[in-house]
């Protein structure tokens, strides 16, 4: 019964990637690197951090994550270097700015443009005239009676 149970919390524990060679001798640097690599995006996984991924390009970025680092560069320094070399994507949380604002706001813009349309819709069909039984012509009117009468 414990191997079952100790199975289980080693199944339902949070997988890190990092293998021990990468860690930093320093606890400061190395908790830095790991909230650094906890927001950039394995370009392999996808939707997964390089924190978490096992890919090797993802271990690439974490090496040059942690050499950055004892390079004296500040954390905002580090996430800027690895944008402008491999693009916003490898941001799991995109900024709201630049190009990105027009994909953060076309959403709301076509509910809006939707809803408006809708509206605008609703409102003309309101406005037109019911067709009730004054709405055919004389002719039309005369024409039905004869194929009523048949």
């Amino acid at each position: 019964m414990r191997r079952l149970i100790l199975l289980l919390c080693l199944i339902a524990a949070p997988v890190l990637a990092v293998q021990p060679d990468e860690m930093l001798d320093d606890p400061a640097l190395e908790a830095r690197a790991r909230e650094i690599s906890s927001g950039l995006r394995c370009l392999v996984c996808r939707n997964e951090s390089i924190d978490d991924s096992n890919a090797e390009l993802a271990r690439d970025l974490r090496l040059l994550v942690r050499d950055r680092l004892t390079k004296g560069d500040t954390d905002s320094e580090v996430v800027s270097f690895i944008v402008d070399r491999y693009g916003e994507y490898v941001l799991l949380k995109p900024q709201m700015g630049g190009s990105n604002a027009v994909l953060w706001l076309a959403g709301p813009a076509m509910l809006l443009l939707g809803a408006g349309i809708a509206v605008l819709y609703i409102r003309r069909r309101a406005r037109a005239e019911p067709a009730g039984p004054g709405a055919l012509t004389e002719t039309e009117e005369a024409r039905l009676r004869q194929i009523m009468d048949e």
